[in-house]
């Protein structure tokens, strides 16, 4: 029989931990509805067995409890961060933007024009274009310079992310409903902190020259820009991901009407008089 593969249990959805302990709950009131149509049709069942009448109700008494008590402990972690939770949610999401934008500045796909959504949209569509995205890494990758100035990329997003996981990971892992996220961003500085390991060996900055030369030996080894380009691209793919997916959650713990009504109201302005 195959077992399953090794990595991280992630489920497919935020709320899978709030879906598992409703499902719970509903199936206990099935058993609990079977049993009582049971009893009206035919009692005497229960008459004869009482053992398994009695086990029959602890187990969906307990259910039930378990479930209620999962359901309440579980919002109460997430309305007593909610704030602070958005706003590590905002900090880990503009660290993931630095790493997808950045390359996409390197490479030469930044849309030309003012920012804003559009060119935040078309930013988003680019990386997500993996022909195009790759062809432009290809070219960052046969320039020395833009190769040189990819490794320092790599390395000031990787110190930037270190910063924010840390002043994160306590409040975020508490939570059922923060910590898979949590847990994808790490994986995105894990994979960038590889592939700048990766160019530590192969073509050390000068500032890390200083280093002890074994301290710079990759556990990937030397490794071929095919594969090189195809991971950074898979990389900045998640980086993008991660920032719309923590952007929407961030408005799902805290709603944008929420600090609207936390506004004072805006003046009168004599267009809106006229009007």
């Amino acid at each position: 029989m195959a077992g399953r593969s090794v990595g991280p249990r992630r489920s497919d959805s935020r709320r899978t931990s709030v879906r598992a302990t409703r499902t719970i709950a509903g199936l206990s009131l099935l058993a609990l509805v079977g049993a009582i149509a049971w009893d009206v049709t035919d009692d005497r069942f229960w008459f004869r067995h009482n053992l398994v009448t009695g086990l029959v109700a602890a187990a969906i008494e307990l259910a039930l409890t378990a479930a209620v008590l999962n359901e309440v402990i579980e919002r109460r972690r997430r309305e007593r961060w909610s704030v602070l939770a958005q706003y590590a949610l905002f900090d880990l999401l503009g660290a993931a933007r630095l790493w997808w934008s950045g390359l996409l500045e390197l490479a030469g796909l930044v849309p030309d024009g003012e920012l804003g959504d559009e060119a935040l949209a078309a930013g988003s569509e680019s990386v997500r274009d993996t022909p195009r995205l790759a062809a432009a890494v290809d070219e960052v990758l046969a320039s020395a310079d833009r190769r040189e100035r990819l490794h320092r990329l790599i390395a000031e997003v990787l110190d930037h992310g270190q910063d924010v996981l840390a002043r994160w990971a306590d409040v975020m892992v508490n939570s059922g409903v923060y910590a898979e996220i949590f847990d994808r961003h790490v994986e995105l500085y894990s994979g960038l902190s590889w592939w700048g390991s990766v160019l530590d060996e192969s073509e050390p900055l000068p500032e890390h020259l200083g280093r002890p030369r074994l301290s710079r030996v990759s556990p990937a080894g030397p490794v071929e820009d095919a594969w090189l380009r195809e991971n950074l691209v898979a990389i900045a793919q998640l980086a993008e991901s991660l920032d719309r997916a923590s952007l929407e959650l961030a408005f799902q713990i805290v709603p944008l009407d929420w600090w609207t009504s936390r506004l004072p109201d805006r003046p009168a302005t004599p267009q809106d008089s006229s009007t």
